[in-house]
């Protein structure tokens, strides 16, 4: 079957059965795993359970599989989202605003660019893990899966689920009225949108991983 010919929609109930036990096991393991594991003070090892193991089976795994078997009724197929396009390089200035955005912002901030004492290999685990989880199953699976409903709209949905699963982290570390008082929640929304719509423009999954990718590396960094 053509990538442009679709057979229907992916049915509501899926993608609600779906999103309950996806927020209520990632929730889980934040509230219950994580702090276990953080009792042995060690990042690398946290980074490796957390975004390598859990992640990658709560996440990766379950939207993979579902991305399979509904691939025929999604807005862009498993096959499609992974093959290059060469109109894929017209959006290579994103990457060069989001880095000018986060290295000016240190520059303003910090006055210098350094990266900072505390960046270290659990980062880099955590950025490698990170953008391919989160992009595979808010961009490549529900986004991909509601866009029917309309490009707005579907954006929009999308970035509120992005932000819901940010809630259980916040919550854990302490940061849940600080994200919202600081009006850093704006932030995650606005990634959201981006990555969702260079999705939709490429057709690639790999732009919005990438993409976020960079984002996390460099701040984590501290540039």
């Amino acid at each position: 079957m053509s990538e442009n010919k679709k057979t229907g929609i992916v049915p509501v109930k899926i993608l609600l059965l779906y999103s309950f036990f996806f927020y209520a096991a990632w929730s889980v393991v934040h509230f219950f795993i994580e702090p276990f594991i953080d009792r042995y003070e060690n990042d690398v090892l946290s980074a490796v359970v957390i975004e390598g193991i859990c992640k990658n089976l709560i996440w990766t795994l379950p939207a993979v599989i579902l991305i399979c078997k509904y691939k025929d009724k999604l807005y862009v197929g498993l096959k499609e989202m992974f093959t290059p396009k060469k109109t894929c390089v017209k959006y290579l200035w994103v990457y060069a605003a989001m880095a000018a955005y986060l290295v000016l912002g240190s520059l303003i901030h910090r006055g210098s660019l350094s990266i900072v004492d505390t960046f270290g290999f659990d980062d880099i685990i955590i950025v490698l893990f990170v953008g391919l989880t989160e992009e595979l199953v808010f961009r490549g699976w529900l986004l991909n899966a509601t866009v029917h409903i309309g490009e707005n709209k579907a954006l929009a949905l999308n970035a509120a689920m992005f932000l819901l699963i940010h809630f259980p982290t916040w919550i854990v570390n302490g940061e849940f009225v600080n994200a919202f008082t600081s009006f850093g929640f704006v932030c995650i929304i606005a990634l959201s949108v981006i990555f969702g719509l260079m999705f939709l423009r490429t057709r690639n999954i790999l732009v919005p991983i990438t993409l976020h990718m960079l984002w996390d590396l460099l701040l984590f960094m501290g540039l």
